[in-house]
């Protein structure tokens, strides 16, 4: 009977994605502080860097991520029921936008999300990655815990901006990762200061705000992205400014990201190799 008991447990339990190196989810306390920016051009930096890298965009509220990647067509299916992921810039990309297009909002229930959500992590033919980078909705809720519950995460990186209302927002997100025993690989600071043709710089959300929280809470700060213009259209237009490549003066602070993303990912994934050796 206890057998039988643990086997159920095992069955509920997250699994492993075959092929797939290291999941990693990027999330913020509150909406509009440019995680989607973050995750898009975390990703195409990683690919530039050699990585096999996929994308999820699990945003159910707002899914931008295929205005980003310059894509929107419905995904094919193939084979037995899998969905081929769409590709762009060497990223192979699902996002919720693109089961429902348009402008109509995903109105949807906790087991509807959680479908979904066991859908983009095991019907996509990602094949071999090194990372799968998850673009969250902002706050805490239905899909962090669909998420843990179906493959374990090699950690999460929280987006912030410096105003003290986000970062009390990012510090619950902080603390949702903690309960559900996801380790926080760091903090990013987004739109951090605003630098004029003038050479003068504004710090308009309070920079540097995010880099003590993470020394609060002593996790590592990952780095920090200013906020400019030329960011945003890149966006809108579907060319990330990572693509600019790592020598690019915009470009080169998310090449310092994604490099700062690996690190981290490769100490925890030594860190959990050791437990299992001692045990």
């Amino acid at each position: 009977m206890g057998h039988m008991g643990q086997g159920a447990t095992q069955q509920q339990g997250p699994k492993p994605l075959p092929g797939i190196a290291n999941v990693v989810a990027i999330g913020s306390g509150k909406g509009g502080v440019g995680k989607t920016t973050i995750s898009v051009n975390l990703s195409v930096a990683l690919a530039k860097l050699g990585h096999r890298v996929g994308l999820i965009d699990a945003d159910i509220y707002g899914p931008n991520v295929p205005t980003m990647m310059g894509q929107s067509r419905q995904p094919s299916i193939v084979g037995d029921n899998q969905i081929e992921p769409l590709e762009s810039f060497g990223v192979k990309f699902i996002s919720v936008g693109l089961i429902s297009p348009g402008d109509k909002p995903l109105v949807m229930r906790g087991p509807m999300l959680h479908q979904i959500i066991r859908q983009f992590l095991q019907q996509v033919q990602w094949g071999e990655l090194d990372y799968l980078i998850v673009d969250l909705p902002p706050g805490t809720g239905d899909v962090v815990i669909s998420l843990v519950q179906t493959v374990p995460l090699t950690g999460a990186v929280v987006v912030s901006t410096g105003s003290a209302v986000a970062l009390q927002d990012a510090r619950k997100a902080l603390e949702m990762f903690h309960q559900v025993n996801v380790e926080v690989l760091g903090l990013v600071e987004n739109m951090s200061q605003m630098r004029l043709p003038s050479g003068e710089v504004i710090d308009v959300f309070g920079a540097g705000g995010t880099e003590a929280t993470a020394r609060q809470y002593n996790l590592d700060f990952l780095g920090s992205v200013d906020l400019d213009p030329v960011i945003r259209e890149g966006g809108d237009r579907g060319k990330p400014v990572a693509l600019a490549g790592e020598q690019d003066a915009r470009a080169s602070a998310y090449f310092r990201i994604a490099r700062a993303v690996v690190e981290r990912a490769e100490e925890v994934t030594e860190a959990t190799k050791d437990v299992f050796e001692i045990s």
